[in-house]
């Protein structure tokens, strides 16, 4: 029985045992076509500054227009991670100046976000479970982009970002060590991916995620924190939580104090670095925007929007458990990313016999495709191999026309040709050899060819998979290996 355990992997230090506390605030792009409060373009990769609105550069007199897409997808993101959904919000003024938020200030919400408390459950190695508290989510607009590569004496500015949808996710400081921060970020980025509420490209910067850090005695109070900012790779998140706990530590133990601060992450030097003191932050002043009426919906409306959700990656995976008999293991690859859940049950869908089936099927689509898939660098939607090749491939063993090693051979041929599975066995003679006959008589030939090896089978039944070696050699490996077995134990006595 799994146990859900909150903590965690203590860092031994020169004075004791520490013990890191994390928490993540993760800012995820909504999937929408256009912004949040302006009909200007989302799509990635235009020139500079062609998907900005009069709404976006702040020209006087604009006024900004909710988008009830984007509050939509707030709304679904919530109940995919089991959370309150305030049926009242309230969008404020976080006012700040900077050159890529032409307004002056950014439409976010404060004390009123249109999502509340909900949880993420995580899975980690040795079947261990972990339950990350979700503090809230609300909705804010994102700023534009200084470019700083353009001249050497200027920096540029593109505001095709400015006023795209967020929806900022908050973790409560329920996280523990660095391998729970990277499966929680995994695990809420794939329930994003499945809701279709972000795409969870990080290098593009669809997600990235600021990471709170502190350290401090097992069990005491927490220690002073520090934001390390804009981590968009989950490898990175984890590489600089080990690094950010360790420099807290030497600190404290050297007899300083940590300053509470915001902190950039080094991946070439694989280290944190100061950005600047929390202390000289601003006073952001949020007050509610007086052009934004206060966001209210029904119970009535969110219930359609839960009606119409789709299975999660956690229902998924108890499915094809119960539904297929696969282990804890093999389902939870297969769910991670809602493409390989979706290839697999196009597998299923093919297959003559899915009760008998659905385990080889995980099977052949984790060790085999996927296998071949990391090998040469592909993407599942790039497999040469479609779901339905694989049910073919998957239905022949299943019904004994090839074996397991006739598979592999056949997999190989449709990876690399393509072609129907059934028309390639026939048209190469590739049938696994089930007459009794025909396996008899290659068993006898190789029994009374090898008399000295018969008499160390007899006195060493273990040595018996030499024989079944031969016999699948001279067959061409296309005998029955099941029947191969019984024939050798009946005809050497063992």
């Amino acid at each position: 029985m799994n146990a859900t355990v909150k903590p965690s992997r203590l860092i031994k230090g020169a004075t004791g045992d520490w013990e890191t506390v994390i928490g993540l605030e993760v800012h995820a792009q909504v999937t929408s076509n256009s912004k949040l409060f302006s009909g200007a373009s989302t799509a990635f990769g235009g020139d500079p500054n062609s998907h900005v609105s009069l709404v976006d550069a702040a020209m006087p007199g604009m006024l900004p227009v909710i988008n009830e897409e984007c509050v939509r997808q707030a709304v679904r993101t919530g109940l995919g991670l089991n959370a309150k959904i305030n049926l009242r919000s309230v969008f404020d003024r976080k006012n700040y100046f900077y050159p890529d938020s032409p307004q002056g200030y950014q439409i976010s919400q404060y004390l009123s976000p249109v999502v509340g408390e909900g949880e993420v459950v995580l899975e980690l190695d040795g079947g261990r479970t972990a339950t990350v508290g979700i503090e809230r989510l609300h909705l804010e607009q994102d700023a534009g982009k200084l470019l700083h590569d353009r001249s050497p004496s200027l920096s540029y500015v593109d505001l095709n970002r400015c006023g795209v949808a967020l929806m900022e996710i908050v973790s409560k400081p329920d996280i523990r060590d660095a391998e729970q921060a990277k499966a929680y970020v995994t695990k809420l980025r794939s329930i994003l991916r499945y809701l279709g509420t972000c795409d969870g490209d990080m290098e593009k910067g669809s997600l990235r995620a600021d990471v709170n850090v502190s350290v401090r005695r097992p069990g005491g109070p927490l220690g002073t924190r520090c934001e390390i900012k804009n981590m968009n790779s989950i490898s990175f998140i984890g590489d600089a939580i080990e690094y950010e706990a360790r420099r807290q530590i030497e600190i404290i133990e050297d007899g300083g104090v940590i300053d509470q601060e915001t902190r950039l992450y080094d991946p070439g030097k694989g280290e944190t670095r100061s950005m600047r003191s929390k202390e000289e932050a601003h006073d952001y002043r949020y007050f509610p925007d007086p052009d934004l009426l206060p966001l209210e919906f029904s119970e009535a409306w969110v219930a359609e929007i839960r009606a119409g959700l789709p299975e999660l990656p956690d229902q998924k995976k108890a499915r094809f458990i119960a539904d297929f008999g696969l282990s804890p293991y093999d389902a939870s690859v297969l769910v991670a990313e809602r493409e390989s859940a979706d290839f697999y049950e196009a597998v299923l869908a093919g297959l003559a016999d899915r009760s008998r089936d659905g385990k080889l099927a995980a099977n052949w689509v984790i060790n085999e495709l996927f296998g071949r898939l990391n090998k040469e660098g592909r993407d599942i939607t790039a497999s040469p191999v479609s779901a339905e090749q694989l049910s073919a491939i998957v239905d022949l063993i299943g019904e004994g026309t090839i074996s397991g090693k006739i598979a592999k051979d056949l997999f190989e041929i449709v990876w690399t040709e393509g072609g129907d599975p059934r028309a390639l066995v026939e048209a190469r003679g590739m049938k696994q050899v089930t007459d009794p006959g025909a396996i008899e008589k290659v068993v006898d030939d190789i029994i009374a060819a090898n008399p000295d090896k018969v008499a160390q089978v007899r006195a060493k039944p273990q040595l018996a998979g030499w024989f079944v070696g031969q016999v699948m050699k001279s067959s061409g490996g296309k005998a029955n290996p099941q029947a191969v077995n019984h024939l050798l134990k009946s005809k050497l006595g063992i």
